[in-house]
């Protein structure tokens, strides 16, 4: 144990700060957090603003950040308008977000009535990612777990394709690493019957099973415009089903469908 300790010190010397701050800003935050519990040294240099500055940018870009002069010296902040300093910030922002996520799930668990969401409930539960400006780590994070309703995943997926036009193979790939690619959901539509010779033709019932990997990678474009417009013009009802659907839980006013 002590040869090791004597080890990493003779390694921590040769590193200049330069240098180990490189090493430090290819990491990930849990990565940067796991190093400067290793020693005094990393502390100190993980614990740095220019560390941490350059981490909330990367995971939240389309904020207005200070563009004051940064330094990154270890022992300075790089932000001066703030009183805690960039991983302060970052903290701060991040508990914002998680609390922003976990709303929009409770909403999105309130709105779901007989295994199903209503597609008004579901683009309102876009807009609110949208107002929180949920970035699309935060919907990596808070949004893409297997615990949660696929329906949940189903907003975060549609919020980083059309809100952050996140491109379409980063988010396939969020999607396999969290290991809910292959989840389905079933979207169901209603479309006002055509006329034909003066009479108006029956309703016409659209359903369609598709996987979150098919929305991603544009497998499945009708659906996904089917939810993205919602109820307008002529398609008179959307729903989006994570368990298979029977006849007696919704059927239009006007035309019973058959089972």
């Amino acid at each position: 144990m002590q040869k090791m300790k004597q080890q990493q010190c003779i390694i921590q010397s040769s590193l200049s700060d330069d240098v180990a701050l490189k090493v430090a800003s290819f990491l990930e935050e849990t990565e940067v957090c796991a190093l400067e519990c290793c020693s005094r040294f990393w502390r100190k240099l993980c614990g740095s603003d220019c560390i941490w500055e350059s981490l909330t940018r990367q995971r939240w870009p389309v904020l207005s950040l200070s563009n004051n002069q940064s330094s990154c010296t270890i022992s300075q902040n790089s932000d001066p308008t703030s009183e805690v300093g960039w991983r302060g910030f970052y903290m701060k922002r991040h508990g914002e977000m998680e609390s922003g996520a976990s709303d929009v799930v409770k909403y999105v668990e309130q709105c779901t009535r007989s295994y199903s969401l209503e597609v008004g409930d579901y683009l309102q539960a876009i807009e609110e990612l949208s107002t929180k400006k949920l970035g699309f780590k935060d919907v990596k994070m808070f949004l893409f777990r297997p615990k949660l309703d696929v329906l949940v995943n189903l907003v975060g997926l549609h919020y980083c394709i059309s809100g952050l036009n996140v491109p379409r193979e980063d988010v396939m790939e969020a999607l396999q690493s969290c290991k809910i690619s292959e989840r389905e959901v079933c979207v169901r539509w209603w479309k006002l019957g055509r006329w034909f010779y003066g009479f108006r033709m029956r309703d016409e019932s659209h359903s369609r099973w598709v996987s979150l990997a098919d929305l991603a990678m544009a497998k499945e474009e009708e659906v996904l415009g089917v939810l993205h417009r919602g109820a307008i013009h002529e398609v008179l009802r959307v729903q989006i089903y994570f368990a298979n659907p029977s006849c007696s839980l919704w059927s239009h006013p006007s035309t019973q469908e058959p089972c």
